[in-house]
């Protein structure tokens, strides 16, 4: 017994203490960053329009596109949509009934009616273009183009069918805010009360003013993100398809787009840049390049090479394949990725320009202090500009309109 030894019992090791309610804190922290994401992007959403410029840009550009179109098939206007088409309004019906198109041109086979609505066209698609009551005008031009659009729908190509759903969302915008008689018209009525005082309103006239606004601003948010987004999934899609092809995958589409009767509307012009294979081959692999990382670069600085090689690209697809209605429609539709104050800086060069030509009268003087963004509520309603602009807004489109202006 006494030469027994006795065990060694070694101690256990010691755990790290934490302190109480570690774990409390880490979820506090994500619920504040969870709630001041949320915040952000409410305010980005109801604060005030995003890219009023830029909708005027859509506006302006598929409005003309389409005057354009309308004009360039006026002498085919018959054969194409009137009562001399091959596709008879009774087959345009027959086709209506399967598909759920419809379109006012089939109301009648009556010539003069065609006439009519012809130039009901052409008249629409140029106010559209100038601004004139373009909430009214610009639901009267989707209403256009998607009935030429289903009148003819076998001679379409995808240029038609972006000019089409662009015309629809622009329904949903307040494109007429910038660069319209719209907007000329609210800054002559501004000049002309000056600083007179605001009528005195109700508390549920003024709630209901300032609802009317919130909301017209947020489906105008709305809008202008969906037609964003629909210009990256047509990119990214247009790129992943080409992936799969193996003549883009060799190098070698272009190739065989440029040798196509049907695409060259200078067959001289199309076999020059076809005795080039590396460059083409080299375009051929930009292009799938462009198209699939086209999504991943809009929210820094690398999209303005990336909107230049497309701009590039598209006006190559326009002299060289004949097609630019599609040109223009991606082009004018890349325009959305574009900040405000890139078009206020050329708007700036714009009217220095034509100042030196006295082409356009110099603009006064402002007062100090007239340049200010007043907020979209009532007078109580402090300022969106002395909040502080996030830092993930920087990069994406900048809102600089008036929100209490109408269409």
């Amino acid at each position: 017994m006494g030469n027994e030894q006795i065990p060694h019992h070694h101690p256990m090791p010691a755990t790290p203490h934490r302190p109480a309610g570690h774990g409390t804190s880490v979820v506090r922290t994500v619920h504040r960053w969870l709630l001041g994401r949320i915040g952000a992007f409410w305010t980005l959403l109801t604060d005030r329009p995003v890219s009023l410029y830029a909708a005027s840009v859509l506006r302006i550009g598929y409005g003309l596109l389409y005057l354009a179109f309308l004009l360039r098939e006026f002498p085919h206007r018959d054969e194409i949509w009137g009562p001399g088409s091959p596709w008879t309004p009774a087959l345009a019906e027959q086709l209506f009934d399967q598909t759920g198109w419809n379109s006012f041109l089939v109301l009648s086979d009556s010539r003069a009616y065609f006439e009519s609505c012809y130039v009901m066209a052409l008249i629409t698609s140029a106010l559209f273009v100038l601004g004139w009551r373009t909430r009214a005008i610009s639901v009267l031009f989707a209403v256009v183009v998607t009935s030429f659009h289903a009148r003819a729908i076998f001679m379409t190509d995808g240029g038609d069918n972006l000019v089409l759903l662009m015309a629809m969302y622009l329904v949903l915008t307040a494109c007429g805010r910038r660069w319209s008689l719209d907007a000329r018209r609210a800054r002559l009525r501004t000049a002309r009360t000056g600083s007179a005082p605001e009528p005195v309103r109700s508390f549920c006239a003024q709630q209901l003013r300032d609802a009317r606004t919130t909301l017209t601003t947020v489906v105008h948010n709305c809008a202008m993100f969906v037609i964003a987004a629909q210009v990256c999934f047509l990119y990214g899609s247009a790129g992943l398809y080409k992936v799969q092809g193996p003549t883009w995958g060799g190098g070698t589409a272009l190739h065989y787009a440029l040798n196509l009767e049907l695409f060259q509307p200078w067959p001289a012009l199309s076999h020059l840049v076809d005795e080039y294979p590396l460059l083409i081959a080299i375009a051929g692999y930009m292009t799938v390049l462009l198209q699939v990382a086209f999504p991943f670069v809009l929210f820094g600085r690398l999209k303005y090479p990336v909107l230049t090689l497309l701009l590039s690209m598209h006006m190559g697809i326009a002299l060289l394949m004949g097609l630019p209605l599609f040109s223009g429609a991606m082009i004018i539709a890349d325009a959305v990725f574009l900040p405000d104050r890139f078009y206020v800086f050329v708007s700036h060069l714009w009217r220095r320009a034509t100042q030196r030509t006295g082409m356009y009268p110099p603009a006064p003087r402002r007062a100090a202090g007239t340049g200010s963004v007043p907020s979209q509520g009532g007078p109580n309603k402090p300022s969106a500009k002395r909040r502080a602009t996030p830092a993930g807004q920087r990069g994406t489109v900048l809102a600089t309109g008036r929100t209490s202006d109408q269409d």
